[in-house]
């Protein structure tokens, strides 16, 4: 796949993604604006991250992206593929409604494991609730995933990331209305039905998400029937892998179980002392919000479409072409993570303070500070999921769950150390740069496992290039960050001069030094525009 063919491929589902990320955006926004930032927001924030961090492990790679090699290898089959898809379908749907079933019959034991500090106080009842009515998000992301999965196998890529904004159209409209029906509500005087309402419109946008691509299998010519004959060797196979991969989100879920127990932890210890400000989970999950708005733009697009392709090099034994795929998608995202790195390492607190409104600045402040924490792990989260994609590409889960421990043992370790040393208050913050620091050893723990597969990858083919890039963002940033207070106009313009100049000066800058990576982007643009 070549570069042009690669950003093509990419473009239309970028394109999907960012309107996926800006409803999600606006959807973040209104629950804080109805929710707030303090012990109700992270109540939610709580209830709605444990389906929630599950979704995430599948999209990054978890439990159904192993099982992309076997799906392109079944259409191959006589049948098309029908026979296993359907198999493979009927056996995740099961597992994935008991998994439900389960969750919600224990959710206050969940609630005991993940803040632990709500024990014995109203923040326990209303998480508890919150989590029945938003765990059967798990069963519909799940087979969202796998269904976008199996449409990405058949060379369509777009549906799956348009289908999210139908769902974040759903919970702006949810949130909306408790906007502006709803008084202000707190962790005491927030009524039951309006727990239940907000639970289940969270909820009723990923049945949607899920129920859309239905039709898109349909014109795939895959027909999926329910089948019960589960002893089919590939799908033992594909059973095996997935065994491993649970073991890799149960790695990851005690890394999250660490980040929320220390942030809800944080945010009562700062109560008790006196201070109001959010300083709990719900600044941490906001800030990530936006964090991620530059990964899963170019990042997820970018992957997805190379994922079939490396698996089809891979049963070709062509690790040279692997090589090649891995180190173009690595430069190929930089040019967005890099930049956005620095502008939310010097821009956090304008940025949050412009998006989030109906809270005090000391609110927004601190989740812009929180943003300014996690900015320097933006690039090696990428990297890092790059490579794994990578590993996937062979089928081989175990060394995945080897990075990701090494990964989130630094994080939760680094964790501890700032819940130890730092005051309660800033113990968010602290977290966020623990996050930070843990995808640089997810990355290079990654890249370094790829030479198993004869695939050496090194650091002058990818740390140079970034270092070019970040040295012309730093460029701009440095001198507008000094000036920044005196730009005239409000938050939001001071915000957009912001980033116009550092966005247009960055690509005027990589334009000059000849980057052939920004040449390829614009070539591909300017003929889709003509084009079309």
């Amino acid at each position: 796949m070549s570069d042009k063919s690669l950003l093509k491929s990419s473009t239309v589902m970028a394109i999907g993604t960012i309107f996926s990320r800006i409803t999600g955006l606006i959807r973040g926004l209104l629950l804080v604006a109805v929710l707030g930032t303090t012990l109700l927001g992270d109540t939610f924030n709580v209830a709605n991250t444990m389906p929630n961090i599950l979704y995430n492990l599948i999209i990054g790679g978890a439990l159904t992206a192993v099982f992309v090699p076997q799906i392109v290898r079944s259409t191959k089959d006589a049948d098309g593929g029908n026979a296993f898809i359907s198999r493979l379908v009927t056996a995740t749907a099961v597992f994935l409604g008991l998994l439900v079933l389960l969750s919600v019959l224990f959710t206050p034991v969940l609630v005991r494991i993940f803040a632990t500090s709500y024990v014995d106080r109203r923040e326990f009842d209303v998480t508890t609730l919150f989590m029945r009515f938003c765990l059967p998000q798990i069963f519909f992301m799940g087979l969202f995933a796998l269904l976008g999965q199996i449409a990405n196998a058949k060379g369509k890529f777009g549906p799956m990331m348009w289908a999210p904004v139908l769902n974040n159209l759903i919970a702006i409209g949810v949130f909306g209305w408790f906007l502006k029906y709803s008084t202000q509500p707190t962790v005491e005087t927030i009524p039951t039905s309006e727990i239940i309402w907000i639970g289940l419109g969270s909820t009723a946008g990923y049945v949607a998400q899920a129920f859309i691509l239905i039709p898109v299998i349909s014109r795939t010519k895959i027909k999926i029937r329910p089948r019960f004959d589960w002893r089919d060797s590939e799908l033992k196979k594909s059973t095996h892998l997935a065994t491993w991969t649970l073991l890799f989100a149960a790695i990851s879920q005690v890394s999250y179980l660490v980040t929320v127990n220390l942030s809800t932890g944080a945010a009562v210890k700062s109560l008790k002392a006196g201070i109001e400000t959010g300083v709990g989970f719900t600044p941490f999950s906001n800030a990530l919000l936006i964090y991620m708005l530059p990964h899963s733009i170019i990042t997820i697009s970018i992957v997805t479409a190379l994922l079939p392709t490396l698996s089809k090099f891979a049963h070709e034994k062509q690790p040279q072409m692997i090589h090649d795929q891995l180190v173009k998608a690595m430069r190929l995202v930089g040019l967005i993570t890099v930049p956005s790195s620095i502008a939310f390492l010097f821009f956090g607190p304008l940025m949050t303070e412009t998006l989030f409104f109906g809270i005090s600045i000391q609110d927004s402040n601190y989740l812009g500070y929180t943003l300014s924490a996690l900015a320097l792990g933006l690039a090696p989260m990428s990297i890092n999921l790059i490579a794994l994609r990578g590993l996937n590409a062979f089928e081989n889960v175990k060394l995945q769950v080897l990075s990701n421990t090494l990964m989130n043992l630094v994080g939760i370790i680094a964790s501890v150390v700032v819940a130890m040393t730092l005051p309660a208050e800033w113990v968010t913050v602290g977290l966020a740069g623990a996050l930070a620091l843990s995808y640089f050893f997810g990355a290079w723990s990654s890249v370094r496992l790829l030479r198993r597969f004869e695939i050496h990858i090194s650091i002058s083919e990818v740390a140079g290039f970034y270092l070019k890039l970040a040295s012309f963002a730093l460029l701009l940033a440095v001198p507008i960050w000094f000036i920044r207070s005196s730009i005239p106009g409000g938050n939001i313009v001071r915000l957009l001069f912001v980033l116009v100049i550092c966005g247009a000066g960055y690509l005027g800058l990589c334009k000059l030094a000849r980057v052939s990576e920004i040449t390829s982007a614009i070539e591909v643009l300017t003929r889709r525009k003509k084009i079309g």
